[in-house]
């Protein structure tokens, strides 16, 4: 009789309505975020409507400023952390001081973005005028034309526009997480500084110089980066590296103007073809880079970071048929086990004009741009400089600037390389205590396994934090990863912005 009350007892309790037990800080941040959707998502379209070039200084102040108003409306004290220098974009900084916390985490995204061609964006679809999709446009997204605001979002919906998912979603889920967070009754366990740069796409330029005139601001015991994206496979992430990057624009030059291909072929050399023939000297069919000693400075990765690598290589095939691709470059080799080693890639080339605009001309020049990720142990301004060297053994001539007429005379082949600011790349240890309350943290937001990379194949300026501050960093990578950062047809998954600020209001209360 009494195990059959006992048994009765437990199944009601069992049964009791979710009104009626403790919520977890999930649920709480969830049933805040559904009561305020409407509001978050109009704030966010407005956000994503400023224009966020990193370059177009005019601009991206008003970023800042809009991210100023935003961390006020949530109570947070913020300011702009600036330098003297000409045409520097200020970092916004809000900070929050928790009694009895015993540490502190800056949480990171940047507001600025990469340069846009809105001829190429598909029809309907502006850069700084976002709309939702009913999916991404490869897949046939529409535009859902008879949506209004305060009407209810479909969370498989994409929200298009240049910075939606790199990386005002950053933004966005951060400042969410911490407002959610308050807003039920919760409190961090640790001390919040938030830190959103203005110059990320254009090289954190003056990122040292802000850390360096600001050290005690940005001081931390950890750095935890909202910025790429989450798993092929939907799951979340978290990565202890990034690589490094740098640029290298290249002009080749022939004659002084333009010149008619019948009247001068066969005589007057061509700048394009010439270019194609050394970027192809490059890297060679198997996919490997040809310069001269570019690899020999990679530093491996550990048996315990081959294996994470490993386990999360198991969408290679989905992606492939995605992409149209065969093979990869390298058969047999996986997108992740790729990160590894440094790249080079051709990120455009031009040289006159094609197709319909196209004239029966020799061009005088042809240019390209070079994109070198770099991997722990690699120097940018010595693998620049190997590239450099590759140039010169190809017959070419180097300068940095525009070619005299005692140039064009003495030497046959001209090339100007200007080689952009770049920095190395960073990685933590996997077995850092620190690193692993973050993954916990993480994990306590899904059923799923967490995905822990020892790198993500992007660049971001962690470096620079980690030497200037001598602070560890991470990185929680939160949108969809057919986002088309970079490109065209930017979105960002809805549902992953919801997951995001859960997500970072986990890491706000993490053990």
């Amino acid at each position: 009789m009494h195990s059959r009350r006992f048994v009765c007892a437990a199944l009601v309790i069992v049964a009791l309505p979710l009104a009626l037990r403790a919520q977890t800080l999930q649920e709480k941040i969830r049933a805040h975020r559904v009561a305020h959707e409407s509001e978050l998502i109009a704030e966010f379209r407005d956000f994503v409507a400023i224009p966020n070039v990193s370059s177009d200084h005019e601009n991206v102040r008003r970023n800042a400023d809009y991210i100023v108003g935003m961390l006020k409306k949530r109570g947070v004290a913020a300011e702009l952390l600036t330098i003297d220098r000409p045409g520097a974009n200020p970092v916004v900084f809000g900070e929050v001081r928790v009694p009895g916390a015993t540490r502190t985490v800056v949480f990171y995204a940047h507001y600025d973005g990469q340069p846009v061609n809105p001829k190429q964006w598909a029809e309907g679809l502006a850069p700084f005028q976002p709309v939702f999709l009913t999916d991404t446009v490869e897949h046939g997204g529409k535009i859902v034309a008879d949506w209004q605001p305060g009407q209810p979002v479909n969370p498989q919906w994409r929200l298009s526009g240049r910075g939606a998912a790199d990386d005002k979603a950053g933004v966005m889920m951060i400042l969410n997480a911490y407002d959610a967070l308050v807003k039920t009754g919760g409190v961090p366990s640790v001390n919040v500084k938030f830190f959103f740069e203005g110059e990320e796409e254009i090289g954190s330029t003056n990122l040292g110089a802000i850390l360096a005139a600001h050290k005690a601001k940005a001081a931390a015991d950890l750095w935890i980066i909202c910025d790429g994206p989450r798993h092929v496979s939907g799951r979340k992430v978290v990565s202890f590296g990034v690589r490094g990057d740098v640029n290298l624009d290249l002009t080749a030059y022939a004659a002084k103007r333009p010149l008619h291909s019948g009247n001068y072929g066969n005589f007057a050399p061509n700048p394009a073809l010439r270019l194609a023939s050394l970027l192809a000297s490059m890297k060679g069919d198997d996919g490997r880079v040809l310069v001269k000693n570019f690899y020999d400075d990679d530093v491996q990765f550990s048996e315990t970071e081959k294996l994470a690598v490993e386990e999360a290589s198991f969408t290679d095939a989905q992606l492939l048929a995605e992409l149209g691709l065969k093979e990869p470059e390298v058969p047999g080799r996986s997108l992740l086990a790729g990160f590894e080693l440094p790249t080079l890639n051709i990120n455009g080339i031009t040289s006159a004009n094609t197709g319909k605009l196209a004239a029966n001309i020799i061009p005088s020049t042809a240019k390209a741009t070079l994109d070198l990720r770099l991997v722990l142990g690699n120097d940018w301004q010595r693998q620049t400089g190997r590239v450099l060297e590759h140039i010169k053994a190809q017959g070419w001539h180097v300068i940095d600037h525009e070619p005299t007429d005692a140039e064009r005379a003495q030497f046959a082949k001209l090339i100007r390389v200007e080689v952009g600011q770049g920095y190395n790349a960073q990685r933590t240890p996997m077995s850092l205590p620190l690193a692993q309350a973050v993954v916990a943290a993480v994990q306590s937001t899904t059923s799923e396994p967490v995905v822990k990379l020892p790198t993500v194949g992007g660049s971001l300026p962690l470096i620079i934090i980690e030497q200037v501050l001598g602070t560890r960093v991470l990185t929680v990578p939160s949108v969809n990863y057919d986002n088309n950062q970079h490109a065209e047809n930017e979105n960002v998954k809805v549902q992953y912005l919801w997951d995001g600020i859960e997500t970072f209001a986990a890491l706000m209360t993490m053990k």
